[in-house]
């Protein structure tokens, strides 16, 4: 009779075996890993982000002055929303903002060109147009409102006569987006500075072997590697002129007469000046929906793009 062989698993076999038992258990410490490194995150997103948004909804259907119990009255809130004259004039205003904020990204792109330079002392340069971004809202106001001072600011000895920049309706709204348009295009010019050093030198070495060059070059070579750059440069000035509050605050406290007022700055006044936080609540969610809109469209190009 032959003797039976016995059966030899190969080498390495059972440590493959092992290994695909074990690759479960990994995987699920890494998920659990996974989970305990954004719960953090998460909850303050939930806590500080998404209920305190849900909550300005539910509280824009109820009239209430922040002590007495809260009442029901549906719509009735944005109805006299839509009938108020100052939400219209708000409401224009921050399409002032939004359109001349448009000019923050071109502007900060032509500075960011000038000190992509390799020039002495270029660094210097770079400090002080970088200044205005650290400067805090309440600073670039104080220091505009001096500014624009009808009997000692630099702008009446400029003009040789003073002009009531922050004291008349015609003026007050685009004095102060001007002086917003400071550390705003400072902020572009980063951001360009940012995107500029990741240029392809390889290509910029082509294109000038084939003669391109000034406008040519720009159009042809550097814009096309800058358009992540400026699609961000332009979400967030967009984004910065829809929420404008601390210069207006700063500068002209809404006024005169209400002429400066914007979404921001009115639901702040009805809360705080007013106790009327049912109607405020409501022109915050009007505010929202409208960036929430163009957000959304944003995300949309931007994702179509990509894909």
């Amino acid at each position: 009779m032959l003797a039976q062989t016995p059966v030899i698993n190969p080498p390495g076999a059972a440590a493959v075996k092992a290994a695909a038992a074990s690759r479960p258990r990994v995987a699920a410490r890494r998920n659990r890993a996974a989970f305990w490194f954004l719960a953090p995150a998460c909850l303050m997103t939930l806590v500080y982000v998404l209920y305190p948004i849900l909550y300005t909804i539910y509280l824009s259907f109820f009239s209430w002055d922040g002590m007495t119990v809260p009442k029901f009255i549906g719509l009735a809130n944005y109805v006299e929303m839509l009938h108020a004259a100052t939400f219209y004039t708000a409401l224009k205003n921050n399409l002032y903002w939004l359109l001349m904020f448009l000019l923050a990204p071109p502007m900060g792109l032509v500075v960011a060109l000038y000190l992509n330079q390799k020039v002495r002392g270029m660094r210097v340069v770079k400090t002080l147009f970088f200044a205005p971004f650290v400067l805090s809202g309440v600073v670039v106001g104080l220091i505009f409102s001096w500014f624009y001072d009808p009997t000692f600011g630099l702008l009446a000895l400029l003009l040789g006569h003073g002009i009531p920049v922050l004291g008349d309706a015609r003026y007050v709204t685009f004095g102060i987006i001007f002086a917003a348009l400071w550390p705003q295009t400072a902020y572009c010019m980063i951001l360009f500075l940012t995107g500029l050093t990741a240029i392809n030198n390889d290509q910029v070495e082509a294109a000038r072997m084939e003669g391109a060059k000034g406008w040519n070059m720009l159009r042809y070579v550097i814009l096309p590697q800058l358009r992540p750059t400026t699609f961000m440069a332009f979400v967030v000035s967009i984004i910065g002129a829809l929420r404008s509050f601390d210069l207006i605050s700063v500068m002209s406290s809404g006024g005169p007469y209400e002429s400066s007022t914007v979404l921001a700055y009115y639901t702040y006044d009805q809360a705080i000046k007013y106790y009327r936080q049912g109607y405020s609540a409501a022109i915050a969610v009007t505010l929202f929906a409208i960036m929430l809109v163009y957000i959304i469209y944003q995300l949309r190009r931007m994702l179509r793009n990509e894909s």
